[in-house]
Parts: C-alpha cells; structure tokens; sequence
C-alpha cells in the first residue's frame, strides 16, 4: 500500500468502481471512471450468485465491449483537463507523467484487470493496486489507530482556531483541519453554507490520507497540530482511536477576551440569512433553555446581531469548559496561552510556547 501511494502522487489515480460505490467513499484524489454503472452491476452481480461465474463474466464482457472506445477517450480527455490545469497554475510540467496510470476496483480482481488491459493495450503505463479499495481501507483504519504525535489547538469557540491552524502550517509545521475533510464547522451553524459532508467512511479515508501527508511532506515536524473539536463534527465522527489519541495529546488554549471573540463572530456569520440563523438557534433550543431561546431571536429579529451571537457564544463558552474538564489528567495537558486579540499572528505565540500577544 506504501509502495502505491508513494508512485501514484502527481499522476491520475482511476477508480474502476460503480458510480454509487464510489460516491460511498474512495481514495482521497481518484477519480471514477466506471465499467459497469449501478445497474449493470446489480445484474452481474444477481446472474453470478443465481447463475455462475462464467456468465457473470459474459454478462460483463457484453456490458464493457461497447464502451471501450468511449471509456479511453474519457481518461484522456481527464489527463488533458489535468494537464491545462497544470499549465494555468503554473504547476511542475506533468507531460511525462500523463501516460502513467493508477488503478484499483473492490478487491484488485476483474474490473481493474480488465481496464488495465484495454488501457495497457492502447499505450498507457498501468500500476494496479494489489487488494483494490479494499486494501486502502484496512491501511486507512490502521493508520487511524496507530499512535500519533499531536498538539491540540484549543480556545472558546469565536477564537479563529481554524485561521491559527492555517497560518501553523504556512510557517512550517505539519496540521491537519478536521473542520475542513469534515466540510463543517463543528456546531449548530458549522454548515451554514449547506455543502453535502463526506459519509463516515469518505471521512476517515480522508484523515488518513492527510496523516500521510503531513508525515511525508518535504520539512515535516515530528507532532502535527490538530484544532481541538468534539467528537462529532456534523454528522461525522471522529474514529475512537484517533480522538482518544487527541485526548491524551497536549493541549495548547487560547485565552482570548469574550468581546474579541464576540466581534470575531459577528464578523464571520452576521452575513448569513436570518433564517438560516434562526434554524440554527432551534437546533440547540432544549440545551439553551427557553427563555434564552426566545431572547436571542427576538435579538435576532430586530437585527441585533450582537446581543444574539454574545447568548450564543455564553452557552458554548460552557458547553466547551464542561469538554475541556472531561480530559483525564488536563492540569498536565494544558499550556495557556494569553492573547489580546483574534489574529492568525497568535500561531507566533504556539511556536513559542508560553509567550503572550
């Protein structure tokens, strides 16, 4: 598995899969380029569990004969849309990458041997992954139950974690944005712009492949810094494993003023929709408590978004301190880090601990 992702970087990885198995969840970067659609699948899966093998395998070869044409012409029409992208972007040349082909299907059997050969015979390079999908799956979940090296970026919610996170890795550490392959921002509005989440699967494909990443990047520290987040991110859930991990790992707060986070806020989400808002005021109305409810959207109604966001963030300044207080063993965790205002420079003050800014 090691030996595949190391080749494959900077070259078009092809997932030979069924639309809806791939949709599911598939390598982070493959693209799907299907022999058989749903239906076809179903049937040759029926006709091989009713029938036999061998005319599940006609039934297949009749299926795929006719599109071969159309299936080559695709992958390179795929390779020349790379290629001009490369191009616009002024990326590394990729010419000499463009006929070298990776391929994996479920399990490394028929349909990836099939589309190696039509593509083999017309001319492209062809890698296939020994075990399909299959076997980056058990590398993934073994990935995300092996012990890692993390720093966890804590603070109240509205202290610009995600921006100190970025500016982390701009100057050279190794982090990973669990809010970002998680397409949600962790709370009641974490999904204000409505972007479709990864399944759970997709999720943890996506992690693992970000540890693989971070640990074989040019430069790469030995701990990675991670935003502190509870376990559930939308509706993906951090893998057992991996937040127990994140649980032990030292924990780095941001100490910033409740006005400066307020304005913070207001800032980033005062934009959005009143009704949006308000949708995401009801999702947390039992744990808000009714007359908190009723208060912050007659706040919100009247357009002070102030007063609105300052209930809001009171109610997760608690509900982050009840979680931050569930760690076994935190008075040895936590390094507090004073800071004056929401600034990406606070990452100055992670890089060199104990400081003040």
């Amino acid at each position: 598995m090691t030996s595949f992702l190391q080749q494959h970087v900077n070259h078009l990885t092809i997932d030979v899969r069924s639309p809806k198995e791939y949709e599911h969840a598939h390598m982070p970067g493959a693209v799907s380029v299907p022999i058989f659609d749903n239906e076809e699948r179903k049937i040759i899966g029926t006709i091989y569990k009713q029938q036999s093998q061998k005319l599940a395998i006609k039934k297949g070869l009749e299926f795929f004969g006719p599109k071969m044409r159309g299936i080559v012409e695709k992958v390179e029409e795929i390779l020349d849309c790379r290629l001009q992208i490369a191009d616009s972007e002024k990326q590394s040349p990729i010419a000499n990458r463009q006929s070298e082909l990776f391929i994996y299907c479920w399990r490394g059997g028929m349909r990836s041997g099939a589309m190696a050969w039509l593509l083999q015979l017309y001319g492209f390079k062809v890698h296939l992954l020994a075990g399909g999908y299959k076997s980056y799956r058990r590398w993934a979940l073994e990935q995300l139950a092996a012990p890692h090296d993390l720093k966890i970026l804590g603070g109240y919610t509205g202290s610009g974690k995600t921006e100190v996170l970025n500016q982390l890795e701009a100057e050279g550490a190794c982090a990973i944005d669990l809010e970002e392959l998680a397409r949600h921002k962790g709370s009641a509005f974490g999904n204000m712009e409505q972007v479709p989440q990864p399944s759970q699967e997709m999720f943890e494909n996506l992690l693992a492949y970000a540890l693989y990443e971070q640990y074989t990047k040019p430069g790469a520290t030995p701990s990675i810094w991670i935003e502190d987040e509870s376990q559930r991110i939308g509706l993906t859930n951090i893998p057992q494993p991996f937040w127990l991990t994140m649980r032990r790992s030292p924990l780095y707060f941001l100490d910033i003023p409740f006005e400066e986070r307020l304005t913070h806020l207001v800032k980033e989400y005062g934009g959005y929709p009143k009704e949006a808002l308000a949708e995401g005021i009801q999702r947390i109305a039992k744990r808000l408590g009714g007359l908190e409810v009723k208060n912050a959207l007659q706040y919100l109604e009247e357009g002070n978004i102030n007063d609105c966001f300052s209930i809001l963030l009171k109610y997760y300044d608690k509900l982050y301190l009840k979680g931050l207080h569930n760690r076994s063993d935190l008075s040895s965790l936590l390094t507090k880090i004073n800071c004056s205002a929401v600034t990406n420079s606070n990452a100055t003050a992670l890089l060199t601990p104990y400081s003040t800014v």
